[in-house]
């Protein structure tokens, strides 16, 4: 019994994440190919969720805490799809003037309406207390890059992709040479037969790691 049950386990498969999108928002969104359109259908989809969550605590519906749960997560993630949508489209150098404007006038407007959820403090609020903290820090967020100017916004956006860029050739410079040194043969040699360059050391010459071999 306790190796089909080890069996049974195995053949489980792995839990999706759940998607903060329904697949119907996500066709939406994908068809929404210009930078502002999407911004404003994101921002639509975050205001429903903060709708839903209002509805739920006026309502005192049983069970209400894990559906306030995932709202609130959902609604997080959206965020963090429009902040990434708009980095993004400053980096490919399009104008978000109107989808930013959208943003400014309505993430202030969902902060008032968690803050004020927080301030009620529900019987219920420890099982999305947590969620709750995090939705109000990055609407917080948001707002803040949402307020940033454009101009030095795409700067900063443009400077950090270079830096990731940058990190990105190192790490790749660094994975070839520890390839290229782990490739030198036993007699020290390389394929033509020259000698191989010894790797970098911090060990003065002549100086043993303790227990290596003389």
């Amino acid at each position: 019994m306790k190796y089909l049950f080890l069996v049974l386990i195995l053949c489980v498969p792995a839990v999706a994440q759940r998607d903060f999108l329904t697949s119907a928002e996500t066709d939406e969104i994908r068809e929404a190919q210009e930078p502002n359109a999407r911004l404003q259908l994101y921002l639509h989809f975050a205001r429903q969720r903060i709708d839903q969550v209002k509805s739920l605590m006026a309502s005192g519906k049983p069970g209400r805490s894990a559906l306030i749960h995932d709202l609130l997560e959902d609604y997080t993630n959206i965020l963090d799809a429009i902040d990434t949508v708009s980095d993004d489209a400053l980096k490919h150098h399009k104008d978000i003037a109107l989808g930013t404007k959208a943003v400014q006038k309505t993430e202030p407007e969902m902060l008032k309406t968690l803050e004020a959820l927080q301030e009620s403090a529900p019987k219920d609020m420890a099982r999305y207390d947590f969620v709750l903290k995090q939705a109000i820090g990055s609407t917080q967020d948001s707002m803040d890059l949402a307020g940033t100017d454009l101009s030095q916004r795409s700067t900063e956006v443009e400077a950090k992709a270079e830096q990731e860029k940058k990190e990105l050739q190192t790490m790749s410079s660094a994975k070839a040479e520890d390839k290229k040194f782990a490739a030198v043969p036993a007699d020290g040699t390389t394929a033509d037969g020259k000698p191989a360059r010894k790797p970098p050391t911090l060990l003065r010459p002549g100086e043993k790691i303790a227990g290596q071999n003389q």
